[in-house]
Protein backbone atom coordinates (compact mmCIF):
# COMPACT_ATOMS: atom_id res chain seq x y z
CA UNK A 1 0.00 0.00 0.00
CA UNK A 2 1.16 3.94 -0.70
CA UNK A 3 2.37 5.12 2.37
CA UNK A 4 1.20 9.03 3.02
CA UNK A 5 3.33 11.58 5.00
CA UNK A 6 1.86 14.88 6.95
CA UNK A 7 3.09 18.12 5.21
CA UNK A 8 4.40 20.69 8.02
CA UNK A 9 6.35 24.02 7.01
CA UNK A 10 7.09 22.79 3.34
CA UNK A 11 8.42 19.24 4.02
CA UNK A 12 6.79 16.20 4.41
CA UNK A 13 6.82 14.48 7.94
CA UNK A 14 5.82 11.23 9.89
CA UNK A 15 3.28 12.17 12.58
CA UNK A 16 4.62 12.62 16.23
CA UNK A 17 2.70 9.67 17.30
CA UNK A 18 4.30 7.30 14.56
CA UNK A 19 0.45 6.07 13.49
CA UNK A 20 -0.98 5.42 10.39
CA UNK A 21 -4.46 4.39 9.55
CA UNK A 22 -5.87 2.68 6.45
CA UNK A 23 -7.94 4.35 3.80
CA UNK A 24 -10.32 2.04 2.29
CA UNK A 25 -11.30 1.55 -1.56
CA UNK A 26 -14.97 2.46 -2.00
CA UNK A 27 -15.33 0.06 -4.86
CA UNK A 28 -13.33 -2.80 -3.70
CA UNK A 29 -13.96 -2.53 0.27
CA UNK A 30 -10.20 -3.07 0.74
CA UNK A 31 -7.64 -0.77 2.11
CA UNK A 32 -5.53 0.80 -0.62
CA UNK A 33 -3.36 3.32 1.09
CA UNK A 34 -2.03 4.43 4.34
CA UNK A 35 -2.85 7.61 6.11
CA UNK A 36 -1.23 9.35 9.08
CA UNK A 37 -3.03 9.64 12.48
CA UNK A 38 -2.11 13.03 13.45
CA UNK A 39 -2.79 14.35 16.78
CA UNK A 40 -2.71 18.03 18.84
CA UNK A 41 1.07 17.81 19.14
CA UNK A 42 0.93 17.59 14.88
CA UNK A 43 -1.36 20.32 15.02
CA UNK A 44 0.28 23.06 17.03
CA UNK A 45 3.44 22.02 14.71
CA UNK A 46 1.61 23.13 11.90
CA UNK A 47 -0.36 26.46 13.16
CA UNK A 48 3.16 27.39 14.98
CA UNK A 49 4.68 27.40 10.75
CA UNK A 50 1.88 29.05 9.36
CA UNK A 51 2.02 31.99 12.01
CA UNK A 52 5.67 31.97 11.29
CA UNK A 53 4.92 32.04 7.82
CA UNK A 54 2.30 35.00 8.33
CA UNK A 55 4.22 38.02 10.30
CA UNK A 56 8.05 37.00 8.83
CA UNK A 57 10.04 35.16 5.85
CA UNK A 58 9.19 35.69 2.65
CA UNK A 59 5.76 35.36 1.96
CA UNK A 60 4.56 38.99 4.40
CA UNK A 61 6.81 40.30 2.08
CA UNK A 62 5.37 39.46 -1.26
CA UNK A 63 3.16 42.28 -2.98
CA UNK A 64 -0.14 40.90 -3.84
CA UNK A 65 0.93 40.74 -7.79
CA UNK A 66 3.69 38.40 -6.46
CA UNK A 67 0.95 36.03 -4.88
CA UNK A 68 -1.25 35.95 -7.52
CA UNK A 69 1.30 34.94 -9.88
CA UNK A 70 2.05 32.11 -7.37
CA UNK A 71 -1.38 31.35 -7.86
CA UNK A 72 -0.94 31.30 -11.49
CA UNK A 73 1.98 28.97 -11.68
CA UNK A 74 -0.35 26.45 -8.96
CA UNK A 75 -2.88 26.60 -11.24
CA UNK A 76 -0.75 25.39 -14.02
CA UNK A 77 0.98 22.88 -11.85
CA UNK A 78 -2.81 21.73 -11.16
CA UNK A 79 -3.81 21.93 -14.90
CA UNK A 80 -0.86 19.40 -15.51
CA UNK A 81 -1.50 17.25 -12.77
CA UNK A 82 -5.23 16.67 -13.32
CA UNK A 83 -5.20 13.32 -14.66
CA UNK A 84 -3.22 11.54 -11.72
CA UNK A 85 -4.85 13.86 -9.42
CA UNK A 86 -8.24 12.72 -10.41
CA UNK A 87 -7.69 9.06 -10.41
CA UNK A 88 -6.09 9.22 -6.56
CA UNK A 89 -9.96 11.06 -5.47
CA UNK A 90 -11.28 7.82 -7.03
CA UNK A 91 -9.65 5.63 -5.74
CA UNK A 92 -9.64 7.41 -2.39
CA UNK A 93 -13.77 8.30 -2.69
CA UNK A 94 -15.22 6.50 -5.02
CA UNK A 95 -16.62 8.94 -7.64
CA UNK A 96 -16.59 8.82 -11.41
CA UNK A 97 -13.32 9.04 -13.04
CA UNK A 98 -15.26 11.48 -15.49
CA UNK A 99 -16.62 13.77 -13.11
CA UNK A 100 -13.32 13.85 -11.25
CA UNK A 101 -11.45 14.36 -14.40
CA UNK A 102 -13.52 17.41 -15.30
CA UNK A 103 -13.57 18.93 -12.19
CA UNK A 104 -9.62 18.35 -11.83
CA UNK A 105 -9.29 20.20 -15.14
CA UNK A 106 -11.54 22.85 -14.28
CA UNK A 107 -9.89 23.85 -10.77
CA UNK A 108 -7.26 25.68 -12.74
CA UNK A 109 -9.29 28.51 -12.75
CA UNK A 110 -9.95 29.22 -9.03
CA UNK A 111 -6.46 30.00 -8.75
CA UNK A 112 -6.34 31.40 -11.69
CA UNK A 113 -9.42 34.03 -11.30
CA UNK A 114 -8.21 34.66 -7.48
CA UNK A 115 -4.46 34.65 -8.24
CA UNK A 116 -6.15 38.00 -10.90
CA UNK A 117 -7.99 38.86 -8.03
CA UNK A 118 -4.70 39.00 -5.92
CA UNK A 119 -3.77 42.40 -6.83
CA UNK A 120 -7.58 43.77 -7.04
CA UNK A 121 -8.45 44.26 -3.46
CA UNK A 122 -8.75 48.02 -2.86
CA UNK A 123 -9.05 50.49 0.08
CA UNK A 124 -10.91 54.01 0.23
CA UNK A 125 -10.43 57.25 0.62
CA UNK A 126 -13.17 58.10 2.92
CA UNK A 127 -14.71 61.88 2.08
CA UNK A 128 -14.95 63.08 5.67
CA UNK A 129 -17.11 65.27 6.73
CA UNK A 130 -14.21 66.87 8.99
CA UNK A 131 -12.17 68.96 8.49
CA UNK A 132 -8.04 68.99 8.44
CA UNK A 133 -8.25 65.10 8.49
CA UNK A 134 -7.22 62.01 5.44
CA UNK A 135 -9.05 58.79 6.33
CA UNK A 136 -8.47 55.78 4.38
CA UNK A 137 -9.35 52.00 4.73
CA UNK A 138 -7.17 48.88 4.44
CA UNK A 139 -7.85 45.56 3.96
CA UNK A 140 -5.48 42.99 5.64
CA UNK A 141 -5.24 39.03 5.72
CA UNK A 142 -6.81 37.80 8.38
CA UNK A 143 -3.50 35.62 9.36
CA UNK A 144 -3.94 31.55 9.82
CA UNK A 145 -6.90 29.90 8.20
CA UNK A 146 -7.74 26.48 9.40
CA UNK A 147 -9.47 24.89 6.10
CA UNK A 148 -11.44 21.79 6.79
CA UNK A 149 -12.99 19.73 4.27
CA UNK A 150 -15.38 16.84 3.78
CA UNK A 151 -14.98 13.28 1.35
CA UNK A 152 -17.32 13.94 -1.32
CA UNK A 153 -15.15 16.59 -3.11
CA UNK A 154 -11.88 16.82 -1.46
CA UNK A 155 -9.75 18.76 -3.98
CA UNK A 156 -13.00 20.93 -5.36
CA UNK A 157 -14.04 22.02 -2.29
CA UNK A 158 -10.30 22.72 -0.94
CA UNK A 159 -9.60 24.74 -3.91
CA UNK A 160 -12.76 27.11 -2.87
CA UNK A 161 -11.24 27.41 0.21
CA UNK A 162 -7.50 27.69 -0.44
CA UNK A 163 -7.29 29.74 -3.62
CA UNK A 164 -9.37 32.66 -2.43
CA UNK A 165 -7.13 32.74 1.58
CA UNK A 166 -3.84 32.28 -0.35
CA UNK A 167 -5.09 35.67 -2.71
CA UNK A 168 -5.86 37.45 0.66
CA UNK A 169 -2.24 36.54 1.73
CA UNK A 170 -3.35 34.33 4.91
CA UNK A 171 -1.69 31.47 5.79
CA UNK A 172 -3.42 27.61 5.77
CA UNK A 173 -3.26 24.29 7.88
CA UNK A 174 -5.46 21.65 5.97
CA UNK A 175 -7.38 19.14 7.75
CA UNK A 176 -9.25 16.74 4.97
CA UNK A 177 -11.56 14.24 5.81
CA UNK A 178 -10.13 11.29 7.56
CA UNK A 179 -12.03 8.99 4.90
CA UNK A 180 -10.38 10.86 1.70
CA UNK A 181 -6.90 12.34 2.90
CA UNK A 182 -4.65 11.27 -0.22
CA UNK A 183 -5.64 13.70 -2.85
CA UNK A 184 -5.15 16.73 -0.77
CA UNK A 185 -1.42 15.42 0.36
CA UNK A 186 -0.53 14.45 -3.09
CA UNK A 187 -1.67 17.99 -4.06
CA UNK A 188 0.48 20.06 -1.68
CA UNK A 189 3.37 18.61 -3.02
CA UNK A 190 2.89 21.04 -6.07
CA UNK A 191 3.06 24.00 -3.98
CA UNK A 192 6.79 23.93 -3.31
CA UNK A 193 7.40 23.27 -6.72
CA UNK A 194 6.01 26.49 -7.89
CA UNK A 195 7.83 28.72 -5.11
CA UNK A 196 5.23 28.70 -2.13
CA UNK A 197 7.46 29.56 1.01
CA UNK A 198 7.50 26.78 3.70
CA UNK A 199 4.67 27.22 6.02
CA UNK A 200 2.17 29.19 3.92
CA UNK A 201 0.14 25.74 3.92
CA UNK A 202 0.21 22.69 5.92
CA UNK A 203 -1.49 19.72 6.14
CA UNK A 204 -2.37 17.46 9.16
CA UNK A 205 -4.32 14.54 8.44
CA UNK A 206 -6.54 11.99 11.27
CA UNK A 207 -9.30 11.85 13.25
CA UNK A 208 -11.67 14.66 14.17
CA UNK A 209 -11.79 14.56 18.00
CA UNK A 210 -7.91 14.18 17.86
CA UNK A 211 -6.89 16.99 15.09
CA UNK A 212 -10.30 18.82 14.35
CA UNK A 213 -11.33 19.82 17.61
CA UNK A 214 -7.34 21.01 18.38
CA UNK A 215 -7.16 22.78 15.00
CA UNK A 216 -10.41 24.95 15.85
CA UNK A 217 -9.38 25.69 19.23
CA UNK A 218 -5.79 26.74 18.73
CA UNK A 219 -5.31 30.49 19.62
CA UNK A 220 -3.48 31.25 16.91
CA UNK A 221 -6.14 29.87 14.54
CA UNK A 222 -7.97 33.57 13.20
CA UNK A 223 -10.29 31.58 10.84
CA UNK A 224 -11.98 28.72 10.38
CA UNK A 225 -13.44 27.11 6.83
CA UNK A 226 -15.84 24.68 7.03
CA UNK A 227 -17.40 21.90 4.97
CA UNK A 228 -19.83 18.88 6.05
CA UNK A 229 -22.48 18.08 8.47
CA UNK A 230 -24.56 20.73 9.89
CA UNK A 231 -24.05 18.83 13.40
CA UNK A 232 -20.05 19.52 13.06
CA UNK A 233 -20.64 22.53 11.84
CA UNK A 234 -22.94 23.78 15.03
CA UNK A 235 -20.03 22.46 17.08
CA UNK A 236 -17.48 24.39 15.23
CA UNK A 237 -19.09 27.98 15.40
CA UNK A 238 -19.83 27.37 19.20
CA UNK A 239 -16.33 26.91 19.41
CA UNK A 240 -14.88 29.71 17.47
CA UNK A 241 -17.46 32.21 18.96
CA UNK A 242 -15.33 31.93 22.61
CA UNK A 243 -12.10 32.84 20.39
CA UNK A 244 -14.27 35.57 18.21
CA UNK A 245 -12.53 33.38 15.07
CA UNK A 246 -14.36 34.26 11.89
CA UNK A 247 -16.03 31.42 10.29
CA UNK A 248 -17.16 30.26 6.76
CA UNK A 249 -19.80 27.11 6.94
CA UNK A 250 -20.79 25.26 4.08
CA UNK A 251 -23.48 22.36 5.47
CA UNK A 252 -25.86 20.60 4.49
CA UNK A 253 -28.78 20.69 2.49
CA UNK A 254 -32.53 19.24 1.36
CA UNK A 255 -32.95 20.66 -1.84
CA UNK A 256 -36.38 21.02 -3.48
CA UNK A 257 -36.28 20.31 -7.22
CA UNK A 258 -39.42 21.47 -8.76
CA UNK A 259 -41.27 20.90 -11.74
CA UNK A 260 -44.11 23.12 -12.93
CA UNK A 261 -46.63 21.39 -15.40
CA UNK A 262 -45.98 24.15 -18.39
CA UNK A 263 -41.88 22.43 -17.97
CA UNK A 264 -39.99 20.86 -20.76
CA UNK A 265 -40.55 17.30 -19.51
CA UNK A 266 -37.47 15.96 -21.15
CA UNK A 267 -34.80 18.28 -19.65
CA UNK A 268 -36.91 18.09 -16.26
CA UNK A 269 -36.52 14.76 -16.21
CA UNK A 270 -32.77 14.54 -17.03
CA UNK A 271 -32.53 17.53 -14.74
CA UNK A 272 -33.95 15.46 -11.85
CA UNK A 273 -32.09 12.39 -12.50
CA UNK A 274 -28.43 14.27 -12.66
CA UNK A 275 -29.96 16.20 -9.26
CA UNK A 276 -29.88 12.90 -7.27
CA UNK A 277 -28.31 10.44 -8.64
CA UNK A 278 -25.29 12.11 -10.42
CA UNK A 279 -21.92 11.73 -7.92
CA UNK A 280 -24.40 8.81 -6.18
CA UNK A 281 -26.37 11.78 -4.07
CA UNK A 282 -23.48 12.45 -2.14
CA UNK A 283 -23.52 16.07 -2.67
CA UNK A 284 -24.67 18.74 -0.18
CA UNK A 285 -27.06 20.36 -3.30
CA UNK A 286 -28.71 17.34 -4.52
CA UNK A 287 -32.29 17.77 -5.26
CA UNK A 288 -33.35 14.99 -3.15
CA UNK A 289 -36.72 16.58 -2.83
CA UNK A 290 -38.76 16.16 -6.13
CA UNK A 291 -41.87 18.20 -6.08
CA UNK A 292 -44.18 17.44 -8.98
CA UNK A 293 -47.23 19.47 -10.00
CA UNK A 294 -50.06 17.51 -9.89
CA UNK A 295 -51.37 17.39 -13.41
CA UNK A 296 -48.04 15.57 -14.82
CA UNK A 297 -46.92 13.84 -11.65
CA UNK A 298 -47.57 10.03 -12.37
CA UNK A 299 -46.42 10.71 -16.05
CA UNK A 300 -43.25 12.45 -14.62
CA UNK A 301 -42.85 9.78 -11.91
CA UNK A 302 -42.59 6.98 -14.85
CA UNK A 303 -40.31 8.84 -16.69
CA UNK A 304 -38.06 9.38 -13.52
CA UNK A 305 -37.77 5.92 -12.92
CA UNK A 306 -37.48 4.41 -16.41
CA UNK A 307 -34.20 6.29 -16.60
CA UNK A 308 -32.54 6.24 -13.15
CA UNK A 309 -33.56 2.38 -13.71
CA UNK A 310 -31.60 2.39 -17.00
CA UNK A 311 -28.26 3.85 -14.51
CA UNK A 312 -25.23 1.48 -15.56
CA UNK A 313 -23.25 0.99 -11.97
CA UNK A 314 -19.84 -0.20 -11.50
CA UNK A 315 -15.83 0.46 -11.68
CA UNK A 316 -15.75 4.56 -11.24
CA UNK A 317 -12.85 4.50 -13.25
CA UNK A 318 -14.63 3.09 -16.37
CA UNK A 319 -15.89 5.83 -18.67
CA UNK A 320 -19.58 4.33 -19.30
CA UNK A 321 -19.95 4.37 -15.14
CA UNK A 322 -22.92 6.18 -14.15
CA UNK A 323 -23.59 5.38 -10.69
CA UNK A 324 -20.69 4.92 -8.64
CA UNK A 325 -20.68 3.18 -4.63
CA UNK A 326 -21.15 4.91 -1.43
CA UNK A 327 -17.72 6.58 -0.16
CA UNK A 328 -17.66 5.27 3.19
CA UNK A 329 -18.40 2.32 5.01
CA UNK A 330 -20.73 4.19 7.83
CA UNK A 331 -22.18 6.21 5.06
CA UNK A 332 -23.46 3.20 3.60
CA UNK A 333 -24.88 1.80 6.21
CA UNK A 334 -26.99 5.41 7.55
CA UNK A 335 -28.05 5.54 3.57
CA UNK A 336 -29.62 1.97 4.08
CA UNK A 337 -30.88 2.84 7.00
CA UNK A 338 -33.11 5.82 5.86
CA UNK A 339 -34.14 3.31 3.30
CA UNK A 340 -35.83 1.45 5.69
CA UNK A 341 -37.13 4.92 8.33
CA UNK A 342 -38.67 5.55 4.49
CA UNK A 343 -40.79 2.29 4.51
CA UNK A 344 -41.62 2.72 7.91
CA UNK A 345 -42.67 6.04 7.25
CA UNK A 346 -45.41 4.66 4.88
CA UNK A 347 -43.04 6.03 1.62
CA UNK A 348 -43.91 3.66 -1.65
CA UNK A 349 -41.11 2.33 -3.00
CA UNK A 350 -40.64 2.99 -6.64
CA UNK A 351 -37.11 1.96 -7.49
CA UNK A 352 -34.39 0.31 -5.80
CA UNK A 353 -34.40 -0.07 -1.85
CA UNK A 354 -31.69 -2.04 -1.50
CA UNK A 355 -27.77 -2.77 -2.05
CA UNK A 356 -26.65 -3.58 -5.46
CA UNK A 357 -25.85 -7.31 -6.04
CA UNK A 358 -25.11 -6.63 -9.69
CA UNK A 359 -21.67 -8.42 -10.52
CA UNK A 360 -20.25 -5.16 -11.89
CA UNK A 361 -20.29 -4.32 -8.41
CA UNK A 362 -18.14 -6.57 -6.94
CA UNK A 363 -17.84 -6.27 -3.19
CA UNK A 364 -18.02 -2.31 -3.10
CA UNK A 365 -20.25 -0.10 -1.20
CA UNK A 366 -23.10 0.52 -4.23
CA UNK A 367 -27.06 1.33 -3.20
CA UNK A 368 -29.20 0.69 -6.14
CA UNK A 369 -30.99 4.23 -6.78
CA UNK A 370 -33.71 4.36 -5.50
CA UNK A 371 -37.00 6.87 -5.43
CA UNK A 372 -39.85 6.77 -2.89
CA UNK A 373 -43.23 8.10 -3.92
CA UNK A 374 -46.30 9.41 -1.88
CA UNK A 375 -43.51 11.23 0.61
CA UNK A 376 -45.43 13.83 2.95
CA UNK A 377 -42.87 16.52 3.42
CA UNK A 378 -42.91 15.94 7.25
CA UNK A 379 -41.79 12.68 7.20
CA UNK A 380 -37.72 12.49 8.26
CA UNK A 381 -36.99 11.06 4.36
CA UNK A 382 -38.31 14.04 3.24
CA UNK A 383 -36.58 17.04 6.38
CA UNK A 384 -33.32 15.29 7.17
CA UNK A 385 -30.16 14.92 4.68
CA UNK A 386 -29.76 11.41 3.63
CA UNK A 387 -26.50 12.31 1.01
CA UNK A 388 -27.36 9.31 -1.21
CA UNK A 389 -29.06 8.14 -3.98
CA UNK A 390 -32.37 8.32 -2.82
CA UNK A 391 -35.06 10.95 -3.91
CA UNK A 392 -38.55 11.55 -2.17
CA UNK A 393 -41.13 12.46 -4.43
CA UNK A 394 -43.66 14.89 -3.31
CA UNK A 395 -46.74 16.43 -5.13
CA UNK A 396 -48.08 20.13 -4.99
CA UNK A 397 -51.07 21.55 -7.08
CA UNK A 398 -49.95 25.12 -7.38
CA UNK A 399 -47.02 27.76 -7.12
CA UNK A 400 -48.05 28.69 -3.60
CA UNK A 401 -48.42 25.07 -2.32
CA UNK A 402 -44.84 24.48 -4.15
CA UNK A 403 -43.00 27.19 -2.56
CA UNK A 404 -44.62 26.20 0.99
CA UNK A 405 -43.12 22.93 0.81
CA UNK A 406 -39.84 23.91 -0.64
CA UNK A 407 -39.31 26.35 2.41
CA UNK A 408 -40.71 24.08 4.81
CA UNK A 409 -37.30 22.40 5.83
CA UNK A 410 -34.63 23.83 8.02
CA UNK A 411 -31.95 23.99 5.09
CA UNK A 412 -31.72 26.48 2.48
CA UNK A 413 -28.43 25.10 0.26
CA UNK A 414 -30.07 24.93 -3.40
CA UNK A 415 -33.42 24.59 -5.36
CA UNK A 416 -34.07 24.45 -8.92
CA UNK A 417 -37.20 25.76 -10.57
CA UNK A 418 -38.24 24.29 -14.25
CA UNK A 419 -40.95 26.33 -16.09
CA UNK A 420 -41.30 27.50 -19.16
CA UNK A 421 -42.93 30.92 -17.52
CA UNK A 422 -40.37 33.28 -16.91
CA UNK A 423 -42.57 35.20 -14.51
CA UNK A 424 -42.90 32.25 -12.11
CA UNK A 425 -39.31 31.70 -12.74
CA UNK A 426 -38.59 35.01 -11.03
CA UNK A 427 -41.30 34.73 -8.61
CA UNK A 428 -40.01 31.07 -7.27
CA UNK A 429 -36.07 32.55 -7.08
CA UNK A 430 -37.77 35.41 -5.09
CA UNK A 431 -39.31 33.18 -2.79
CA UNK A 432 -37.39 29.94 -2.60
CA UNK A 433 -35.39 30.17 0.81
CA UNK A 434 -31.77 29.33 -0.62
CA UNK A 435 -28.12 30.20 -1.29
CA UNK A 436 -28.73 29.18 -5.01
CA UNK A 437 -31.97 28.60 -7.26
CA UNK A 438 -30.95 27.29 -10.58
CA UNK A 439 -33.69 27.58 -13.67
CA UNK A 440 -34.55 24.77 -15.89
CA UNK A 441 -30.67 23.43 -14.88
CA UNK A 442 -29.20 21.87 -11.98
CA UNK A 443 -25.81 21.08 -10.09
CA UNK A 444 -23.95 24.16 -12.02
CA UNK A 445 -21.38 26.11 -10.60
CA UNK A 446 -18.31 28.52 -10.93
CA UNK A 447 -15.84 30.04 -9.88
CA UNK A 448 -17.17 33.65 -10.63
CA UNK A 449 -20.78 32.54 -8.93
CA UNK A 450 -21.07 32.89 -5.06
CA UNK A 451 -22.36 29.59 -3.36
CA UNK A 452 -23.36 29.36 0.39
CA UNK A 453 -26.72 28.92 1.82
CA UNK A 454 -29.42 30.11 4.16
CA UNK A 455 -30.76 28.60 7.59
CA UNK A 456 -28.71 25.56 8.69
CA UNK A 457 -26.84 25.07 5.45
CA UNK A 458 -24.10 27.57 6.89
CA UNK A 459 -22.71 30.86 7.25
CA UNK A 460 -20.74 32.93 4.51
CA UNK A 461 -19.90 32.82 0.56
CA UNK A 462 -17.89 30.31 -1.29
CA UNK A 463 -16.60 31.88 -4.97
CA UNK A 464 -17.03 35.04 -6.27
CA UNK A 465 -15.22 38.40 -5.41
CA UNK A 466 -16.56 38.69 -2.54
CA UNK A 467 -15.37 34.98 -1.20
CA UNK A 468 -12.07 36.92 -0.87
CA UNK A 469 -13.44 39.58 1.47
CA UNK A 470 -13.92 36.59 3.76
CA UNK A 471 -10.03 36.34 5.01
CA UNK A 472 -9.70 39.78 4.83
CA UNK A 473 -10.35 42.69 7.76
CA UNK A 474 -10.63 46.32 7.61
CA UNK A 475 -8.48 48.93 8.78
CA UNK A 476 -9.63 52.71 9.27
CA UNK A 477 -6.43 55.00 9.17
CA UNK A 478 -7.15 58.59 10.10
CA UNK A 479 -4.18 61.15 9.69
CA UNK A 480 -4.29 64.56 11.18
CA UNK A 481 -3.55 67.41 8.19
CA UNK A 482 -3.59 70.35 10.15
CA UNK A 483 -6.89 70.30 12.10
CA UNK A 484 -6.29 71.55 16.20
CA UNK A 485 -6.14 69.22 18.66
CA UNK A 486 -8.79 71.49 20.72
CA UNK A 487 -10.35 69.97 24.05
CA UNK A 488 -8.51 66.80 25.03
CA UNK A 489 -11.52 65.68 27.20
CA UNK A 490 -13.63 65.88 23.91
CA UNK A 491 -14.16 63.29 20.87
CA UNK A 492 -12.70 65.05 17.98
Amino acid sequence: MERYRLYIDGKNCDPDGGEWFSSESPFTGKPWAEVPRGGPSDIERAVTAAHRAFVSGSWPELTASARGLLLHRLADRLAAEASRLAAIEVRDNGKLYAEMHAQLNYLPQWFRYYGGLADKVQGSVIPLDKKGYFNYTRHEPLGVVAVITPWNSPLMLLAWKLAPALAAGCTVVIKPSEFTSASTLAFVQLLEEVGFPPGVVNVVTGFGNEVGAALVSHPLVKKITFTGADETGRRINEQAARDFKHVSLELGGKSPNIVFDDANLDDAVNGAVAGIFAATGQTCIAGSRLLVQDGIHDEFVRRVVRLAETARMGDPMETGTQVGPITTRPQYDKVLSYIGIARAEGATLALGGHPADRPECGNGWFIEPTIFTNVDNRMRIAQEEVFGPVLSVICFKDEEEAVEIANDVRFGLGAGVWTSDIGRAFRMAERIQSGTVWVNTYRAVSYMSPFGGYKDSGLGRENGIEAINDFLQTKSVWINTGAPTGNPFVMR
